[in-house]
This record gives C-alpha cells, structure tokens and sequence, in this order.
C-alpha cells in the first residue's frame, strides 16, 4: 500500500513591505531634521541586505517619511534605485492615509499581507490604523534617538537599558513584532508568515 503523501501547508507570501526612512532604513537614531541638512545617509544594520532578499523574493517595497523631500532624497541617496519613494502625504501621521498612498502607489490591491516597518512611533500607529502588520525598530529608532557613534559609546548594560524601554514602548504601541535592527528582519518576517498561517489577523 503507498504511503500518503502529507499535504505541508507553505506559509503565505508577504503582499509588500514599506519602511519608515529616517531611523529605519537610513539615519541611525532618527537625527534629520526638517531645518537642517541631512546627517546621515548611511544605511542602518541589515538595510541593504534586507531590501536584496525582499526583492529577490519578488516582494514590493517604498520607504515613506514625513520628512520634506530636500531633507529625504540626500538621505535616501545610499538605497537602491528600484526601491520605491512614497509622496509626501499632507495628512500627517498617525492618519492611516500615508500608509495606504504608499500601498496604492506600489500598485498594491490588498491590505492582506501587507507590513510596515519603522523606528518611528507614529508611523507605526499610522499603520496599525490602517490594518497592516507592523514591525518596530528598538535601537536605531526615535525611541533611543542616538547617532551610530552615541550608541557605540555606551556601555553594554547601557544600550540593553535603552533598547529595552524602547521594546517596552513599542509593545505598549500595539505593535506586531519588535527587533534591534534591520538585520533581524529576515526572522521576523518568516514569523509574521507563519502567524498568519495559523490564521492571525493584524
């Protein structure tokens, strides 16, 4: 008698990812500012590979910020030329508007599957209100605020403080996911998969 063949269900696809600029994918810490020239353009822990493996996998990307242009297109100078920039939005966070324009401006025809990841607070609310799944940055956020060589300098016990109260904020947020950085999200997204395999909604 042969052997029946088990069915193993594959977890769902992601429908895009959008991510916050400034403390997210660029700009450690969240230092630009709207009155000054852009800081730094380097890209945060993980940024760049995280967007190469999202695109190998045919999955659509877009940073969005609120940030004015002459402020994010110096920053973003350092990503790559596929990913796509979102317009500015007029409705200021946590409207959920932002996060739908992004999605709609990706072409994109379902909020299902669909996550955000950023530094930023309010950008995270912005997209909880608009039903995505959200993913937040603990360390090279807002939540910490400080530039690469300000965080190099404290000590462990220091970083693992700040790090932690910017988990705990996040959470308290509503938040899907927390990570240190971009170099995790490879992780957080195949478990975001498997929630909603299991039938989670966010």
């Amino acid at each position: 008698m042969p052997h029946a063949e088990i069915a193993v269900a594959a977890a769902p696809s992601l429908t895009a990812v959008l991510f916050g600029l400034s403390g997210c994918l660029v700009d450690f810490g969240s230092q630009a500012r709207s009155d000054a020239p852009a800081s730094d353009s380097q890209a945060t822990p993980g940024a760049l590979n995280s967007l190469r493996s999202l695109k190998e996998q045919g999955v659509p990307c877009a940073w969005l910020d609120e940030l004015p242009p002459a402020v994010t297109a110096p920053l973003a100078a350092t990503l790559p030329a596929w990913l796509k920039a979102t317009s500015p939005s007029s409705i200021r966070w946590p409207a959920p508007h932002a996060c739908w324009q992004a999605l709609m401006e990706l072409n994109i025809e379902r909020l299902e599957g669909c996550v955000l990841v950023s530094g930023e607070p309010r950008l995270l609310q912005s997209g909880l209100n608009a039903g995505l799944w959200t993913i937040g940055l603990a360390s090279c956020g807002s939540l910490c605020g400080l530039a690469p060589a300000q965080w190099q300098a404290l000590t462990e016990q220091q970083r693992e403080q700040k790090r932690g109260k910017a988990t705990i904020a996040l959470y308290g947020l509503g938040v899907h996911s927390v990570i240190d950085h971009l170099g995790e999200l490879g992780t957080c997204l195949a478990d975001i998969s498997l929630r909603r395999l299991k039938g989670e909604k966010p």
